[in-house]
């Protein structure tokens, strides 16, 4: 079945062409929607020819030297692999000083490149840091207007823009940072739009993950700042559409499909959701088959009609994130949420329809002893002994520090302390009959060092690639780096504390609240 485009398209005369690159497959890319409302945004400008690449993409439109500015959208540190992948298949260089004035000029945007941009900044030629809702004419216009210009002179226009990042112009240092080539002070600040609008699915599409999905994000961050999550910190200060507009939104969706997702990092906290579940149930009495699905639930405030809209709409099981098992931990991280919460929020699960919960939550919190860890055993004993016939599962992560975070400076647990943990976890939840998952915690490890490393890790990524990028890749690429003096133990990155007054790769990226907001948060947080 050929795409469904949700918005009309200009007749082109175009004066730039663009490739929009996903570093992950076609079924990936398509269900993305922060991606695939840039797309969107380029598209609609009778100027730009923009065509979409993913790794899977077998055909283009363009041939590499007809394409004068190419995007990666990048939201897991883990997709530089697919970023190499697709540069490696049309003949582009992986780093930007080794691109001629013939290569397309190469950006990348995306809460990764947002929060630290130092391990990928010289595989790009500029890094838009913060939202791209404006990309058109805040960047592309800027390179569409100067195109007889060389890179060089091109690029020092784009750094003089908001929220634009040119690594090229900079040099870093570990004692001082990134600066000015001069050795001046250097910053960027970080883009921030309103949510007026409902960013919708542009393109419905039976080959998205999510098969024909109209997708509405109603809120973007997350009020209750949990110390570790970068999704809240990155996205201050939370916003939420109108549910007017959200309503307007299902409305559209509706008449092209069937199926509505609800997109953010906490809907819940929509201060009118109540308004807009009693919306889909009115609308699911013309549409019997009417789906709808939700990203996590807040655990304090699950609502009976909340759970009687998602069974309603087909919905059987949902996600809520405790995050520890003892309410000392879960005051410490800043996830004010009590024992009794979460029996109430499983209660109303049970009560109300759903067939089974997913609770997520991790190990290895700052100050984390066994007697937290025994408490979440107990908690879990307690919920099955109280639902029995619900069906429960238990998912795990390890903490990862992750930058512009109060907890960006705490330290991260040895892998062999947390494969103990988690064989604790898998023993004591198997007595107890209750299903659990959990990460890899050697894969968590790397996720820590991608995260928080500086940009001399470049050349590392680069050989990780070439080398077969699975764990011994990135294992044994680091052992041969480090041992020819190239990089630093392995847990300085990924496991060290920090000083806090140390200055840190990221500090140059300027957003709310300031490194001395976090400091003061992480002090109160941890007294």
């Amino acid at each position: 079945m050929p795409d469904t485009v949700l918005y009309n398209r200009p007749i082109k005369n175009p004066e730039i062409n663009i490739w929009m690159a996903f570093p992950a497959i076609e079924s990936f890319g398509m269900s993305s929607l922060g991606y695939m409302s840039i797309v969107k945004t380029l598209d609609m400008r009778a100027d730009y020819f923009v065509e979409k690449i993913f790794t899977d993409t077998k055909n283009t439109q363009l041939l590499p030297s007809q394409v004068d500015v190419m995007g990666f959208s990048v939201s897991f540190e883990i997709d530089f692999l697919g970023m190499f992948s697709i540069l490696d298949k049309y003949s582009i260089p992986l780093k930007s000083a080794e691109r001629n004035e013939n290569h397309p000029l190469i950006f990348g945007g995306g809460p990764v490149l947002t929060a630290n941009p130092e391990p990928f900044c010289e595989f790009f030629d500029f890094i838009i840091v913060g939202d791209a809702e404006n990309i058109d004419k805040n960047v592309i216009d800027v390179i569409k207007e100067n195109k007889t210009l060389s890179k060089t002179e091109i690029l020092q226009k784009l750094s003089e823009l908001k929220g634009i990042y040119v690594p090229s112009l900079t040099v870093y240092t570990e004692k001082e940072g990134v600066k000015n080539k001069d050795g001046s002070d250097f910053s960027v600040e970080k883009i921030s739009s309103q949510l007026s609008n409902c960013i919708t699915t542009p393109v419905l599409s039976d080959k998205s993950f999510f098969s024909n999905t109209y997708v509405i994000e109603i809120v973007r961050g997350c009020p209750q700042r949990c110390a570790f999550c970068i999704a809240s910190y990155l996205n201050l200060p939370y916003r939420y559409c109108d549910s007017d507009k959200i309503i307007e939104s299902i409305d559209e969706g509706l008449k092209h499909t069937n199926k509505i997702a609800l997109l953010g990092a906490l809907i819940t906290a929509h201060p009118e959701f109540d308004k807009i579940c009693e919306h889909i149930l009115k609308r699911k009495e013309d549409i019997p088959d009417l789906e709808l699905s939700v990203s996590s639930l807040r655990a304090d405030s699950i609502s009976p009609l909340i759970i009687k809209t998602l069974t309603a709409c087909g919905q059987k099981h949902s996600t809520i994130a405790i995050e520890a098992g003892s309410e000392r931990l879960r005051k410490l991280i800043n996830k004010n949420l009590t024992e009794k919460q979460i029996f109430e929020t499983v209660k109303t699960a049970y009560e109300n329809g759903l067939s089974g919960l997913k609770i997520y939550a991790m190990i290895g919190h700052p100050t984390e002893t066994q007697e937290d860890i025994d408490e979440l055993v107990a908690l879990a004993k307690k919920l099955k002994s109280s639902f029995k016939t619900f069906d429960l599962t238990f998912s795990f992560s390890t903490f990862v520090p992750k930058a512009h975070t109060p907890f960006q400076f705490c330290e991260r647990e040895a892998t062999k302390q947390l494969e103990k943990k988690y064989e604790y976890l898998k023993k004591e939840f198997h007595k107890l009959g209750v299903k659990i998952r959990t990460s890899s915690v050697k894969w968590d490890y790397w996720q820590a060092l991608l995260s928080r490393a500086d940009r001399r890790i470049c050349d590392y990524l680069i050989d990780v690639y070439r080398s077969g990028a699975n764990l011994g890749a990135f294992k044994q690429s680091y052992k041969k780096m480090h041992e020819d003096n190239l990089l630093p133990d392995s847990d300085i990155f990924a496991l060290k504390n920090h000083a806090l007054e140390e200055i840190l790769p990221w500090d140059f990226i300027k957003l709310q609240p300031s490194k001395q907001a976090l400091i003061a948060e992480y002090k109160r947080l941890l007294a």
